[in-house]
């Protein structure tokens, strides 16, 4: 891969590049300032905050939506919007195969951005639909599900469009600072600190401002805004075109996918070949076997002519993907906790005591602010106090590794699940006392701030674990698949949803036979979600435990990184 700038007006590159396609910096640095940095940086992160805004406008509200104007059950609309969450964070997967395999970062952000606007204004559309369909001036018959119909099918239409965003627009934004630049290479990762303080800050406008329109205004109104947003963030990413740095393709690199794939089914067809006919082969590579690393070395089979080779670095790329599996697998606990804030943290607050004057009323979604405000304050701190502190003591450059920063998330996130469990009991206790457990309309009196601690030690972990994870899926992937490596930490939470969502199903159904009363009633005051929360505690604290087994033995693809 080549990395090259801006064109000037003959289409020459602005950074001169040596023969193997990589950056020389010697050769012209008066013109090297000219692309990339972060200049290019701040456009990118700057459509970043509308995305947000515009995916947390539908997401943090959707259960009130749902629960609301469609008429769902508690549980269904759970299961619902981990369904539609755990979607999005899974089609990041096919955006990042287009982006690197056929169209290029760019290209793909400029079309997930017009499939994104396109959704956001037929779900618009779709909230203007009364429920039985009486529009004569838009059709003259329509069956009565209509309305539900046009709303998942636009729902899923932005879950597409956010699956190509998504992971090319960070990764094209980090592909902004060069590694092989020491200068550059320390501001990447400050850009990820950066690039999360950015986006949690478009998530609390979100919160605070759509989540009151959607409320108590219009719901139309509510998800039209968001479509206005991702076309202005449209036009702030063109603006930006000829400042960008982009990685150039040459006409003889194979495709990623190609070039690990063939690994493995060279594995596979070798696989009855004797361990001798692989040391002869890895013997016949002279200087360069040292660098065969001993990790899964089954693979190396894959080096034997036997059915077909692969060189050393293909091998090698193979091998750093496959190295992710276990991080990845144990990280899946705390995605199933992620997904809390935006379903039962949100109709929790929606039964208690939510005035803040005489006439104004908090939304319940909107105390998902508090979650990206604790991100927003915290991220600075940790940036300017906390890593220049554990530098001085590990001699670091990131102050603490990316695998430590990932568990020191996971631990919090245990401390969240208990504090949310000891709370909702509080409230279930409270409601008891005032005689409250039969009347599911009623307030209980307790104050909603109880709710916030939980809220802040969700985004604190945040802070440790998203951000370390997006910032250990980047660097530990090969170079030509960092599309995909942010697109496999963002399916962490898509398969976290989608075991939310089956907890969830699985649950009410156990909890629901014989007449008894569900943990997810749509009487909170009757239901248990405090044992949920005990037992995600639980699973939390065995996630932690599986991670830091895997993580004490997690070989890193670069030195001094983990």
């Amino acid at each position: 891969m080549a990395i090259a700038g801006a064109a000037d007006e003959a289409g020459t590159p602005l950074l001169a590049k040596t023969v193997d396609g990589s950056v020389d910096y010697k050769s012209k640095p008066a013109v090297r300032s000219s692309s990339g940095g972060w200049r290019s940086a701040g456009f990118i992160i700057g459509v970043e905050v509308a995305e947000r805004f515009a995916y947390y406008g539908i997401s943090s509200n959707l259960i009130t939506y749902l629960t609301g104007p469609l008429g769902q059950s508690t549980a269904a609309a759970a299961a619902n919007v981990n369904a539609w969450s755990g979607t999005a964070s899974l089609l990041p997967l096919l955006g990042a195969f287009v982006a690197d395999s056929f169209l290029g970062r760019f290209r793909t952000i400029l079309a997930a951005s017009a499939l994104y606007i396109l959704g956001l204004g037929l779900l618009t559309l779709s909230a203007m639909i009364p429920s039985d369909c009486k529009v004569s001036s838009l059709l003259s018959s329509c069956s009565p599900q209509f309305q539900i119909v046009t709303f998942f099918s636009a729902l899923y239409l932005v879950a597409l469009a956010q699956g190509g965003h998504k992971p090319c627009v960070q990764a094209f934004g980090a592909d902004q600072f060069d590694e092989k630049d020491p200068e550059e290479c320390k501001a990447k990762s400050s850009f990820f600190n950066l690039w999360y303080f950015a986006m949690c800050s478009g998530t609390f406008l979100t919160l605070w401002v759509l989540n009151y329109i959607q409320d108590n205004l219009s719901w139309a109104l509510g998800f039209g805004i968001p479509c206005i947003a991702m076309v202005v963030a449209l036009v702030v990413f063109l603006l930006g075109t000829r400042t960008y740095r982009f990685s150039i393709r040459r006409e003889e690199d194979r495709s990623p996918f190609v070039r690990i794939g063939n690994v493995y089914i060279a594995a596979a067809k070798n696989w009855s070949v004797s361990a001798s006919a692989v040391a002869d082969a890895e013997e016949s590579l002279g200087p360069i076997s040292p660098k065969i690393s001993h990790q899964f070395s089954f693979l190396n089979k894959a080096l034997v002519a036997k059915n077909g080779s692969c060189s050393v670095d293909d091998l090698e790329e193979a091998k750093a993907v496959l190295r992710l599996a276990p991080i990845w697998l144990t990280c899946l606990v705390y995605a199933v906790v992620f997904a809390q804030p935006i379903t039962f943290f949100t109709k929790q607050g929606a039964t208690m005591e939510r005035s803040i004057t005489p006439s104004y009323k908090i939304s319940p979604a909107t105390l998902q602010s508090f979650e990206s405000l604790s991100i927003v304050i915290f991220i600075p701190l940790y940036d300017r106090l906390l890593i220049p502190i554990a530098r001085s003591f590990t001699r670091k450059p990131g102050g603490i590794t990316m695998l430590q920063r990932i568990g020191t998330g996971i631990f919090i996130s245990f401390l969240a699940m208990v504090i949310a469990a000891l709370v909702e009991t509080k409230r279930l206790k409270t409601a008891a006392d005032y005689g409250l457990v039969d009347s599911p309309d009623a307030t209980v009196p307790m104050s909603v701030w109880w709710l916030v601690p939980q809220y802040v030690l969700i985004g604190i972990s945040n802070v440790f674990t998203m951000v370390g994870l997006q910032e250990f899926f980047y660097d530990q992937v090969p170079s030509d698949l960092r599309s995909v490596g942010l697109a496999l930490y963002l399916s962490i939470f898509g398969i976290g949803s989608f075991i939310s969502s089956f907890m969830v199903s699985v649950i009410e159904k156990l909890t629901s036979q014989s007449g008894q009363v569900s943990w997810f009633a749509n009487n909170l005051n009757q239901a248990h979600l405090d044992y949920f929360y005990w037992l995600l505690a639980c699973f939390s604290f065995i996630g932690l435990a599986s991670y830091l087994y895997f993580a004490k033995s997690y070989v890193s693809k670069r030195l001094n990184t983990l």
